[in-house]
């Protein structure tokens, strides 16, 4: 914690902070309180009762007239010179910070203290106790004070802006929370060398933080860590927490560290975030903080602390309400900045905000961030319950948009690095991601890892199923084991889906990227289609073969083919009887139909040679351009008739006149066809 020189363990002498009136016209010597009631120490009788809340202040008109204004008007707009009573239940601060100005108007000394200036600060300002009625009044001393003393120092700035949650809006109009908001940002960032340290630090196990604790401050020559603030700043409300972050920003620091801080309040106000993995929040701390919020969050005893494990309805409707308002603010001050808190801490933030159902606007920008991110999750922050927004027992649509998100974020930075936008740019100062192939190949297991996990719900339909698998390109799997199993298991607990919806569902895998034990597990499992079954043992096969021939020596080979065999004859010797019958059925009919392939390839053939024949022949008519067909054909029929009655003569004895008309026209028939 900040401290000046002038402070000590045992507290501070902040010389002017006791405040006394130099004038005043009822001699006392103090205050009585009896029961409920304020009784002035004097021998002059009460003219005026004051009533705030449910305490009574006895008390005499002239003292409050002569210091305030808010006095003075109640009393002149009531036109009864007796009225001796009145009520100011809306003064800021209550009947404390009322007693302490009705002390001051006595001319009493007033103690001021981190603890009580800002309640005093606003009852001033209520009550009207301004210069114009007397020199050195309740706002020129307590105002003072802020700037001068309170202002300086680091805990009492804390302290300061602490005590004005209950102050709104008057410690918000009166810059009392700007001020203290700035000052704790402005030493934050501050050099931390020469300045005498007194933070909070880490609080024991056992016993809540305490602001005077030194024995957990490091000496001057100490090296001070830089989340040494992360404790003092998670003490305040989410709102004034807000406030700080925001002026840190502003003045520059590390989003690292910004993102860390976020972290550590989660884990103190949100302890629900972290009941599942006590340490998971502090690996997504970089540069080698080490933030133990599993026992921050064990001994913290105030504000907001609920276990938010459970379902929504063991939630009051004020704790949800609470609880909602400090999610939305800590998504809504997340440095933009790629790996400024862990996807981890994202994805459980998400989980509470769907459960709580924070704003949809901030939901889908909490998504986006997580898909910058996807590679870096886990199945056990993945496996986010649907909380009645669908049937099965687990978002899968959620992972859906997170998939999406991670695959539109790979191709921007893939596709157009050079040409981003200065808005998109800012979200990766001090990163400079690039488009990593591994990246997918480690979302492809996560997905096939969360595939399996999801499918043991009855309750999921094969779409959703094969829409998630079928989501990444075929090139981010190198091996499709992990989606085997998720395969087999979706089968196994849905075993009534058809033998369609079977084989569309084996589709999503390929054979070719089994490992050999994939294999042999894949041949041996009775829920796979026959085909599938039969695609596995030809890629078996095939792997086998390639691998012989790819052997470089003769020995090598031979000696790798041994255990191949082995392994191919275990395979065979451990296959049910059933699927040999269907392997022998089935190559029956790959013979029978290897058989009638090639029988229908060689009457392909005849007929496409006799195509061939029939185009060149019509081509030999269409090239004959000067007769007609009808002269062309007369004159081949006269050739080809002298050509008949030469081999006629030639070839022997004549033929009988009745006969020579039949075969003159069989003849002349054939040559024109």
């Amino acid at each position: 914690m900040w401290e000046s020189e002038s402070e000590s363990a045992d507290g501070r002498d902040y010389g002017n902070s006791v405040l006394t009136s130099s004038k005043h016209g009822v001699k006392t010597d103090g205050f009585e309180l009896r029961g409920k009631s304020w009784y002035v120490d004097t021998d002059i009788p009460s003219d005026l009762q004051v009533q705030v809340g449910d305490v009574y202040f006895h008390l005499h008109k002239y003292p409050l007239l002569s210091r305030s204004g808010k006095v003075n008007r109640i009393l002149y707009e009531s036109r009864n010179p007796e009225l001796n009573k009145i009520v100011l239940d809306e003064l800021p601060g209550g009947s404390d910070a009322f007693e302490l100005a009705a002390k001051f108007c006595y001319g009493i000394a007033v103690d001021l203290t981190a603890a009580n200036i800002s309640g005093l600060r606003c009852a001033a300002e209520y009550l009207e106790m301004t210069e114009d009625l007397e020199e050195g009044n309740l706002i020129f001393k307590t105002e003072a004070f802020l700037s001068y003393v309170v202002l300086s120092s680091w805990r009492d700035s804390i302290a300061v802006l602490k005590s004005c949650e209950k102050l709104s809006p008057w410690a918000e109009n009166l810059q009392i929370v700007r001020r203290c908001s700035e000052s704790i940002a402005w030493k934050a960032c501050a050099n931390p060398k020469g300045i005498r340290w007194a933070y909070t630090g880490k609080p024991p196990k056992d016993s809540s933080p305490k602001w005077n604790d030194m024995d957990s401050s490091p000496s001057r020559n100490q090296q001070v860590p830089p989340d040494w603030w992360f404790e003092d700043v998670s003490l305040l409300r989410i709102d004034h927490f807000v406030r700080v972050v925001t002026a840190i920003k502003v003045k520059g620091m590390k989003f690292e560290l910004i993102g860390a801080a976020i972290m550590h309040y989660a884990a103190k106000w949100l302890p629900g975030l972290i009941s599942d993995a006590a340490g998971a929040g502090d690996e997504g701390i970089s540069n080698g903080r080490n933030i133990n919020t599993g026992s921050i969050s064990s001994s913290w005893r105030g504000g907001l602390h609920m276990i938010v494990a459970g379902t929504k309805d063991e939630l009051s409707t004020v704790q949800a309400k609470d609880q909602r308002m400090i999610i939305e603010s800590l998504i809504s001050i997340i440095p933009p900045q790629k790996d400024s808190v862990s996807c981890s801490f994202l994805l459980r933030l998400l989980r509470m905000a769907n459960m709580l159902k924070v704003a949809p606007a901030l939901v889908t920008e909490l998504e986006k961030r997580v898909g910058m991110q996807f590679e870096q999750a886990t199945l056990a922050d993945l496996l986010i319950p649907s909380y009645g927004k669908s049937e099965t027992m687990y978002d899968v649509d959620l992972v859906q948009r997170l998939l999406e998100h991670f695959l539109v974020q790979e191709q921007m930075e893939s596709s157009s690095p050079s040409r981003q936008s200065f808005s998109d740019k800012h979200m990766y100062e001090g990163s400079h991601r690039v488009a990593n192939p591994n990246a997918k190949m480690r979302v492809a297991r996560l997905v096939d890892s969360y595939l399996t996990e999801v499918s043991r719900d009855r309750d999921l339909s094969l779409t959703k199923f094969q829409v998630l698998a079928e989501a990444l390109p075929e090139s981010a799997r190198t091996c499709d084991d992990g989606l085997y199993r998720a395969i087999d298991s979706y089968l196994k607990a849905h075993p009534m889906l058809s033998e369609h919806e079977r084989k569309r569902l084996c589709r999503l895998m390929d054979c070719q990227k089994l490992s050999i034990d994939a294999c042999m597990h894949a041949a041996q499992n009775e829920r796979l289609p026959l085909r599938v079954v039969v695609q596995v043992l030809f890629s078996e096969q095939l792997k086998i073969s390639n691998t012989i021939a790819n052997s470089s020596l003769k020995e090598a080979g031979e000696c790798y083919y041994q255990p191949l065999l082995s392994n191919r004859k275990s395979l065979l010797e451990g296959t049910p009887q059933s699927f040999q019958e269907g392997w022998t059925a089935a190559k029956k009919d790959i013979n029978t139909l290897k058989f009638e392939l090639d029988s229908v390839k060689t009457k392909y053939n005849g007929l496409q040679n006799d195509m061939e024949n029939l185009q060149r022949q019509f081509d030999k008519l269409v090239k004959q351009k000067q007769t007609s067909a009808w002269s062309s054909g007369w004159k081949k029929l006269s050739k080809f008739t002298k050509m008949t009655g030469l081999e006629n003569q030639n070839s022997g004895p004549q033929l009988n006149p009745a006969e020579q008309p039949r075969k003159t026209p069989r003849r002349w028939r054939n040559s024109i066809s």
